[in-house]
Order: structure tokens, then C-alpha cells, then sequence
């Protein structure tokens, strides 16, 4: 089996890092996705993807990005359910493995 995904888009927040209780850094970004066609109207959507940042990828994304930045992850889609008010919803997210600065605007400290 195969579970591979590559996209490349837009930070759409400024990164957060939170040390999980085992240890591990994490960071939870959204990539501002746009599709390749036009709608009916001729307008150019935007899809959102939560991506989930582990480790030194979390840590390095942190240290060269901000908001606004383009980037490309390759990683994998992974399911959570979470628990709402009329039972559970099923959401979609991005396993980052490897993350590639094509834009920064950050600069080094």
C-alpha cells in the first residue's frame, strides 16, 4: 500500500510550537491550497489542509517561515475523528515527512 501526498501552498498563520507530553515538538499549520481551474464564476478556490509538523520539521519550519510563505509538503494523510455535539466528525490531515522553503521571508536572527 501506498501513502504518499505532495502539495505546495501558502502558511496562513504564523507557527506555534507545543512540546506533547512525551516529548516530542509539534506544530499544527494550514496551507492555503488554490485549485488549477476556475469555477463557474471564474474565480480560483482555495482549499485549506491542516498539516501536523513533527520534530526538527517542526522546529526548522519554525526557525525559516511565517505567515504567508510558500512551501511544499511531502507527507502522508492520516484520519482523526473528532467528537462534536451530534456524534463524531472525521477530519483529514497531512503527516509532514519533509518540507521544502520555496519562498521565506523570514530572515535569520
Amino acid at each position: 500500500m501506498l501513502n504518499s501526498i505532495v502539495t505546495v501552498g501558502r502558511l496562513t498563520q504564523d507557527l506555534e510550537i507545543k512540546e506533547l507530553e512525551n516529548g516530542t515538538k509539534v506544530a499544527y499549520i494550514t496551507l492555503a491550497v488554490p485549485r488549477p481551474l476556475k469555477n463557474a464564476e471564474g474565480v480560483y478556490e482555495t482549499d485549506f489542509i491542516p498539516v501536523t509538523l513533527l520534530g526538527g520539521v517542526a522546529e526548522n519550519t519554525l526557525k525559516y517561515c511565517k505567515k504567508g510563505d510558500l512551501m511544499a509538503v511531502r507527507g502522508r494523510m492520516q484520519t482523526k475523528t473528532i467528537e462534536i455535539e451530534k456524534g463524531k466528525k472525521i477530519e483529514i490531515e497531512i503527516i509532514a515527512e519533509k518540507v521544502t522553503f520555496l519562498s521565506s521571508s523570514k530572515s535569520e536572527e
